[in-house]
């Protein structure tokens, strides 16, 4: 009788510990499905930030072992062609603006994220670097207009 009761008692401690152990498989799955969910998002998040970043990153560049300067200082012989892509676009869309234009405003037309401040700071460094080599012209309060072509006079 007494091995009736020892298995009897075993079997409820077990049925108990498989329940419980069900219980727990369950929370794994569960926390496992969330994270799974989340890598999903973080894996589009860092694929959206590659691209922002490509879009508006630097390109570096040398010739015979020096490195060259890819933003040329605006001059007669400098035409638009000779900036990269994305500066020629920054460059673009400053020149249809009906005046002077905010690094937010820019940002938003080429569909970064203006609302996060850290998305708007490289494409500020690019037009303040414009303006230092003469394509834009960057106003007391932080605004931004695209300089005209100075006309050559004719000689009679």
């Amino acid at each position: 009788m007494q091995e009736r009761q020892w298995i009897a008692a075993r079997r409820s401690e077990l049925d108990a510990l498989a329940e419980e152990l069900t219980k727990r498989l369950q929370e794994v799955q569960v926390e496992r499905d969330e994270l799974a969910v989340a890598e999903r998002v973080l894996n589009r998040l860092a694929e959206q930030v590659q691209a922002d970043a490509g879009a508006l990153a630097p390109v570096s560049a040398k010739v015979a072992g020096r490195a060259v300067l890819l933003v040329p200082h605006r001059s007669d012989a400098a035409k638009e062609g000779a900036l990269p892509g994305d500066y020629r676009k920054i460059l673009v869309i400053v020149r249809e603006a009906d005046g002077p234009v905010q690094g937010r405003a820019v940002g938003e037309r080429l569909g970064l994220n203006a609302s996060v401040r850290g998305k708007l700071e490289p494409l500020r460094a690019k037009m303040i670097k414009l303006a230092d080599r003469g394509w834009l012209h960057k106003r007391p309060d932080g605004k931004f207009t695209a300089r005209s072509w100075p006309r050559r006079r004719r000689v009679p």
